[in-house]
């Protein structure tokens, strides 16, 4: 991907030397392993307390939480890393503002908080166990960069237009908050409340692919580019996770789609580049 250092983003708040004490204690039934739950929960943002099991000490969810800039010390290993995100997250929101004024609609821009560990939230304190996510009660989203590491090693989706779709999928979960999708719904089981987070996650997708048309449409990619996001889209499909963790496939616990789902509504948001094309919730997914 074509980009270009010293972007200034006010949106990304470096907060790496940061500390927090007691983090976030992550857990998930099945017996699985930390990638296993990493992979499996890094692209949370709706619903994340009924996703997962929390414990520890940090600030109730629904808190404000002021976080500022406070770079870690010494060299730094991520600083081009930081550099890159800076740039990515501004022209993604770049583009979803000029969308929303296309529309007659003011878009209000996300944070992107780095971190180190463990982080306080709107949502209670996290960790980085459960890899980048955003939150909505303070519309910021998070990520520990240790991630894309693990997503390049352990996960087999190497390539920097695969760490901005990242990116692009935790912002098209605050669009979901903007348009006020997926608010205040009550499930009458946990099967409900599973189909409806594919639904939500898919659809994040769709609005990340709706973000890789723009960056193509600006000759911003490179040869390889798309097949990097189509797949990382494929590495985090649910299906694939369970058989990658020896476990069965039980359609009936996924919470983020199939590899063929995340594939397909990242592609359709690519090929159309309209928002209005990322309807999940109104066909099959």
């Amino acid at each position: 991907m074509k980009w270009t250092s010293g972007t200034q983003n006010s949106d990304v708040v470096d907060a790496r030397g940061s500390r927090v004490s007691g983090g976030m204690k992550v857990g998930i039934g099945g017996g699985l392993g930390m990638v296993a739950l990493v992979v499996i929960s890094q692209f949370l943002g709706v619903d994340l307390t009924g996703l997962i099991g929390t414990g520890g000490s940090g600030p109730p969810a629904g808190g404000a939480v002021d976080h500022r800039e406070n770079k870690p010390t010494g060299p730094d290993a991520d600083a081009e890393m930081v550099e890159f995100v800076r740039f990515v997250m501004k022209d993604i929101q770049d583009t979803f503002d000029g969308a929303y004024k296309s529309e007659g609609k003011q878009y209000k821009r996300a944070k992107l908080v780095l971190f180190t560990d463990a982080i306080d939230t709107g949502c209670g304190r996290s960790s980085s166990a459960i890899g980048p996510f955003y939150c909505p009660p303070d519309q910021h989203a998070y990520i520990d960069l240790t991630f894309y590491r693990d997503l390049k090693a352990k996960l087999g989706a190497p390539g920097d237009f695969a760490q901005a779709y990242v990116l692009a999928h935790e912002i098209g979960h605050h669009i979901q908050t903007l348009e006020g999708i997926g608010r205040d719904q009550r499930f009458s089981s946990k099967s409900a409340r599973n189909e409806a987070s594919v639904r939500q996650e898919l659809q994040a997708d769709c609005f990340a692919g709706v973000w890789g048309h723009s960056a193509a449409a600006r000759k911003l990619l490179e040869v390889g580019d798309l097949e990097e996001a189509i797949n990382a889209a494929s590495a985090i499909g649910d299906d694939r996770l369970q058989k990658q963790s020896g476990r069965q496939v039980n359609p009936e616990t996924f919470t983020h789609g199939t590899s063929a789902q995340r594939m397909k509504w990242f592609r359709r948001g690519f090929d159309t580049g309209r928002m209005s094309a990322c309807d999940t919730f109104s066909e099959a997914p």
